[in-house]
């Protein structure tokens, strides 16, 4: 099938994208006589993520579903957990009855990256390869798996926002893939590549070796691509839709996002209030709260997770995260051989989460300290190197309207990413 390269609709200054443009660019990237017979599959991300994936999905199915063969969904979990019937259609915006009815035909599918009989090795990325795509930090072969029902489809389609990002720099593009629906190989190397770099110098960085190594391995997956790239605005509208190919799309879209979600302040804060919106139901996604805004937080200062809904640090790698703790980067490599066992990618997400640090003489010291006010007992934060707060003690009026005292309060955290407008070494990007 042939894709354009990339088909861009409107940008914040031309106001924002319609459900009308929305259908005209589906018209255009996805012309009915391409797919008459084919088996579609649609990637979208879960519910951690903002957007309206119920208008696109809707509009797909309204432009293909009378001459595809099939037109699916699969959600690009990554290692979160699988999603409910109920709830993959509160993603898409379709009611019980709709499901019952119109969509009946669409079959809906959660990866499982912990499955190996769902997953189909493409290949492997040589030791030399990886070299240069990871600026020499690793020399070492790379499995790549992914969910093997891609091989089933004609096409996949992949629909899903770009926001910075503390892995990859921006998300979105082949990163639907991987991890979204990748195996654990690729997932835990990448992760790790990225924290060794650390979240500062990744994060909101548009080219980066993880992004190399992600393209790379979506180049290995021999199924025809299109995807759907999505920029939203904080308020939730729809201000960019870019459609082409994984990295094309995602390309554009990524210019976009640095310009819609990337937020400049002058000077450090020494308290920040991180406020976790409901859709981070567990630690593993609500420690964006703190990557989004590391940038920003003073030496020595406090910023808390406040997270009032929330009982679980991760259902999925909880085990591994209470036996690990949350360390800087420095801790866990002056100590590789007593933790180079545990999933990299847990490791990368304590990382994330504990910020930039040092680890010298068997001492760490950290940048700053990460407080957490949620369901999770004090003792439990303790144990895996948290502070506590009992979010009942805090009153979010406290923090507003305190910048000027060194003091933030950011309502929804998680996707505007915080930056310095003249950034200290560490939080400086990698320029890659």
């Amino acid at each position: 099938m042939n894709v354009q390269p990339v088909v861009s609709k409107t940008a914040p200054e031309a106001g924002l994208v319609s459900a009308a443009q929305v259908a005209e660019l589906i018209s255009q990237s996805c012309p009915p006589a391409q797919y008459r017979g084919k088996r579609v599959l649609l990637i979208i991300p879960d519910g951690t993520r903002t957007a309206p994936v119920g208008l696109l999905f809707k509009t797909l199915h309204a432009q293909l579903s009378s001459v595809t063969r099939t037109l699916d969904v699969m959600t690009a979990l990554g290692t979160h957990q699988p999603m409910s019937e109920a709830a993959i259609c509160l993603r898409l915006e379709i009611s019980e009855a709709e499901r019952r009815g119109e969509y009946r035909n669409v079959n809906f599918f959660n990866h499982e990256w912990d499955n190996p009989a769902a997953l189909k090795q493409v290949g492997t990325i040589p030791a030399a390869d990886i070299s240069l795509l990871s600026d020499g930090l690793f020399s070492m072969d790379v499995p790549v798996e992914i969910n093997r029902r891609v091989f089933d489809y004609d096409q996949v389609v992949i629909v899903g926002p770009v926001f910075p990002h503390e892995v990859v720099g921006f998300s979105g593009g082949n990163k639907y893939l991987f991890p979204g629906i990748g195996g654990p190989h690729i997932l835990n190397f990448f992760h790790w590549l990225g924290a060794v770099v650390t979240n500062p110098k990744i994060i909101g960085t548009k080219w980066t070796p993880v992004r190399r190594v992600v393209d790379r391995a979506g180049a290995m997956v021999n199924v025809d691509k299109l995807c759907l790239a999505m920029v939203v605005a904080p308020n939730q509208d729809l201000v960019g839709l870019f459609a082409g190919t994984p990295e094309a799309a995602w390309d554009a879209a990524s210019d976009l996002s640095a310009r819609v979600h990337i937020v400049y302040k002058d000077r450090p804060f020494h308290t920040i209030l991180s406020c976790a919106p409901p859709m981070y139901d567990e630690l593993w996604t609500a420690g964006k709260c703190m990557y989004k805004l590391e940038p920003v937080l003073a030496d020595d200062g406090e910023l808390i997770i406040y997270a009032p809904h929330l009982s679980e640090i991760c259902v999925s790698h909880g085990k591994h995260i209470e036996e690990v703790g949350y360390h800087c980067r420095d801790y866990f490599l002056r100590q590789w051989d007593r933790f180079k066992h545990y999933p990299w990618g847990v490791l990368a997400h304590s990382t994330h989460v504990r910020g930039i640090g040092t680890y010298e003489n068997g001492v760490e010291k950290c940048r700053a300290r990460v407080t957490l006010a949620s369901k999770v007992p004090r003792a439990t934060c303790e144990r895996i190197n948290l502070g506590y707060r009992d979010p009942a003690t805090l009153r979010v009026e406290d923090f507003a309207n305190r910048e000027a005292a060194g003091v933030l309060l950011v309502p929804k955290a998680g996707e505007m990413l915080y930056r310095l407008k003249h950034p200290p070494k560490w939080a400086a990007g990698n320029g890659s």
